[in-house]
This record gives C-alpha cells, sequence and structure tokens, in this order.
C-alpha cells in the first residue's frame, strides 16, 4: 500500500468517525463507497476490511462513553448477545452467497434508504406514543439477531442499523449511541476473525485488506473520541435527522453506482 492511499484511508476513516459516532454509528457504513470506489478494495474483501476499521477506530468512543458513565447497562448487554452470533452467519453468507460488488450495493440501498427516510419522517412528524414506547427485551434480542447477519454482510458491525431503528422507536440517542457503538465493536471483532479464518479455507479476496483497514482504523480512533464527546453538546433532532439524511443518501449512492 503506498504512502497516499495510507493518507487517504487515515483521514476518510477520522473524517466519517467524527460526524457519525454521535449519532451511534461507527462510520464504517459510510466508508463502504471510498474504499470500493476510491481506494479499490475488491469484493467481498471490502466487508472484513470495514470490520477490522470498526475494531481499531472503536475503543475511542467507547472510551469515550465509559468515561461518562454512558456505556455499560442492560441496553448495551441484550445487544450484544443479541448480534454476535448473527454476524458470523452473516460472515459466511457474505462469501458463499453474496460475493460481487453490484448485488452488494443494491442490498445496502435497499436497507439504508428507506431507513435513512423512515428515520427523518418520524422526527420532522413524531408519532404520538405512550410511555411505552421502546421495544420489549424480546425484541430487542430478535432486532440484534437480524442485525448482526446484515453487519456481518456489509461489514458495518450493526450499529448503523440499529442506531437508527432504537432512535426511531422513540429511545434517546444518548443512551442509543453508546450501545449500538459497543455492539459494533463485539460483533466486529468477531467478523473480521470469521472472515480472516474462512480465507483460509477459500479462494479469493476474502481476508482483509490489513494495512489499510488499519489505517482508516487509526483515524476513526481519533475522530470516534473526538465525535463521542461532541455528542452530549449536540441537539437531539439535529442528531436525529443527520442519521437519517445520512444513511439515506449513502443508500441512494450505492443504487446509482449498481445501477449505472
Amino acid at each position: 500500500m503506498t504512502w497516499p492511499t495510507t493518507v487517504a484511508g487515515l483521514a476518510a476513516g477520522l473524517l466519517t468517525a467524527a460526524v457519525a459516532t454521535p449519532v451511534g454509528v461507527s462510520g464504517a457504513v459510510f466508508l463502504l463507497p471510498v474504499q470500493l470506489s476510491v481506494l479499490g478494495v475488491p469484493s467481498p474483501a471490502v466487508t472484513p476490511t470495514n470490520l477490522l476499521f470498526n475494531v481499531v477506530a472503536g475503543p475511542g468512543a467507547l472510551l469515550r462513553h465509559h468515561r461518562a458513565g454512558r456505556l455499560f447497562g442492560p441496553l448495551t448487554r441484550r445487544l450484544v448477545l443479541g448480534a454476535l452470533p448473527g454476524v458470523v452467519i452473516g460472515a459466511v453468507v457474505r462469501v458463499f452467497a453474496v460475493p460481487g460488488a453490484t448485488v452488494f450495493r443494491l442490498l445496502v440501498a435497499a436497507l439504508l434508504v428507506p431507513l435513512g427516510l423512515w428515520l427523518v419522517g418520524r422526527t420532522l412528524r413524531p408519532a404520538r406514543r405512550g410511555p411505552a414506547a421502546s421495544p420489549s427485551p424480546r425484541a430487542l434480542t430478535g432486532l440484534a439477531l437480524a442485525v448482526g447477519v446484515m453487519g456481518g454482510i456489509y461489514g458495518i458491525g450493526g450499529g448503523s442499523v440499529l442506531g437508527p431503528v432504537l432512535v426511531g422507536r422513540g429511545m434517546p440517542v444518548a443512551g442509543v449511541a453508546p450501545a449500538a457503538l459497543a455492539t459494533t465493536f463485539v460483533t466486529s471483532v468477531a467478523g473480521a476473525g470469521t472472515f480472516a479464518l474462512l480465507s483460509l479455507t477459500g479462494s479469493g479476496a476474502v481476508a482483509p485488506d490489513w494495512p489499510l483497514g488499519l489505517a482508516c482504523g487509526v483515524g476513526g480512533l481519533i475522530g470516534g473520541y473526538l465525535g463521542a464527546r461532541l455528542q452530549p453538546h449536540l441537539p437531539e433532532t439535529a442528531l436525529r435527522l443527520l442519521l437519517g439524511t445520512l444513511a439515506a443518501a449513502l443508500g441512494t449512492l450505492y443504487a446509482v453506482q449498481a445501477l449505472g
């Protein structure tokens, strides 16, 4: 890997993490198009490379949330336990069922566009709800399992999906963000390890691009800490709109790339 590529990866990781961390997203989902279109990471290796980014970048934001006393709690434990087996299943699906970049982009678009638009709509016109707006514990576990599978396929660790869904259901961003980021970190460790093992038994670009993933991760480590530090000072409505808009815009970009 050349020095320009290293610098570009570090800068991309820093920027995406700084913008995404305040809303409970590691930034990996927004790093995917950069890796595919700018840095030239082949498919499906882009998925474990993104998971490697999460592994390196995650501790910065998690440390900040831990110091603020917002990291550990029932929500975090339930999401991690539900998503962990799902990411292993998703990694196997990614290698053997969805190896091509075109189908991969279309799947991401089909996931993120409606999710982003839904969150923006719920923010601008919130539905009337009673005090029991949050999902039940059983629903949270089932959601985390499904999101873990998606994270293993897309290389996003799951937080990019859990954040919008839980916030859209009425849970506060300040509570969702640390739990979603913790889930992303743990599932990314498991997912990257699963891809590394699968690369020993198969052919093609399955293993992570280790140098690039580490470079992006170092940038994300810095940006994640900065984003977590900013999060308590940002307004709730603005955070909801930012997350929804970024998800919808990224999904649209994927669809245009795939169809074009």
